[in-house]
């Protein structure tokens, strides 16, 4: 399958030929993930869309974090030290610090931090967690200072364990969207999760963009919770393509379900995740491209820019990456 199997979309971006650059909470690859200045930079580098993780605190206010665990992600623990706690989150045990026990003033008080090793730690300490609305107004400003859209991904994370706590994450989303004037099929906004009942519950009520992740291996939370024993993988299925289709416009893989990657980290045949998809009339945006050898498979010969062509290729419509600047000029190759 070649660059030119990719899905045309009926809106935003019109006329684009190439995948969407997605940049994964930011330039994460670059800055502390989930910032204002990782943001910032994925949007200089040239990215398509910037995609911010969504928990709700408190006192119901949206904010940026790849998890309601944020004890890896800021100074949480030097500063509320009394706060640590271990609670169940989609049916597993997590100990830490959740966003959810915090008011919105006491994150404000707080800093990102790098989250792993063996990236650059120096601008710990120095960015403040942002709310989805002053994301939504920065990309706004952005956009007239640049004169072109830039595209919005956010995802709800884990909107079941936020709901029985009631914090409505999902309806949150749709208002905050609404608020900063975002409401139409036109509009580049895409609404993200691994589970499957709050897009099914939003369908009716929003002409965006929904997007259903799907992971390599086990099921989604709210499947779990159920008693339904289908598995993530069983939504990949042609049947499972269809019923997905009814409830959301494109599938968010994990890349290993396009591009099999062997333990030996070579390249295996790939499967037709992305045309079995596109029959169905979903778009695929794969995650996550990421040029650290921790991640790269060895199979691109330590080359992040052969892992984006190798995407193009297969037909996909947008990919999420760490590193914005390196898709970019993969692309222009």
């Amino acid at each position: 399958m070649t660059a030119g199997a990719s899905m045309p979309f009926d809106g935003w971006p019109e006329g684009q030929t190439r995948p969407l650059v997605i940049g994964h909470r930011g330039a994460s690859g670059h800055r502390p993930e989930h910032t204002i200045e990782s943001y910032r930079l994925a949007i200089a580098q040239g990215a398509d869309v910037i995609e911010p993780d969504l928990v709700m605190t408190r006192d119901s206010v949206l904010v940026a974090r790849h998890e309601n665990e944020i004890g890896q992600t800021t100074d949480v623990a030097d500063r509320f030290p009394d706060r640590k706690r271990t609670r169940t989150i989609d049916g597993e045990s997590v100990t830490g610090w959740f966003a959810e026990d915090f008011t919105l003033a006491e994150v404000k008080t707080l800093r990102a931090r790098e989250r792993l090793p063996f990236r650059s730690h120096a601008f710990d300490g120095q960015f403040e967690i942002p709310t989805f609305d002053e994301i939504l107004a920065f990309v706004r400003a952005e956009e007239r200072r640049l004169g072109r859209r830039i595209g919005v991904y956010p995802e709800t994370k884990h909107p079941s364990h936020h709901e029985a706590l009631g914090l409505p994450i999902t309806d949150a989303v749709l208002a905050t969207l609404e608020r900063a004037g975002y409401g139409d099929r036109s509009d580049p906004v895409f609404i993200q999760s691994f589970e499957t009942g709050n897009l099914r519950r939003i369908r009716p009520r929003t002409r965006l963009r929904l997007v259903q992740l799907i992971d390599e291996n086990g099921q989604p939370a709210d499947f779990a919770a159920s008693g339904d024993s289908r598995t993530y993988r069983d939504l990949l299925t042609p049947d499972g393509l269809r019923q997905v289709a009814t409830w959301a416009d494109g599938i968010g893989p994990f890349k290993g379900l396009v591009q099999p990657v062997g333990a030996d980290g070579a390249l295996r045949p790939a499967t037709t995740l992305v045309a079995d998809a596109h029959r169905a009339g979903l778009f695929v945006h794969v995650w996550t491209l990421r040029a650290d050898r921790t991640f790269l498979p060895a199979g691109y010969g330590g080359d992040p820019g052969a892992e984006v062509r190798r995407m193009v290729e297969l037909g996909v419509d947008g990919f999420f990456t760490d590193f914005p600047d390196i898709a970019v000029a993969a692309l222009r190759r």
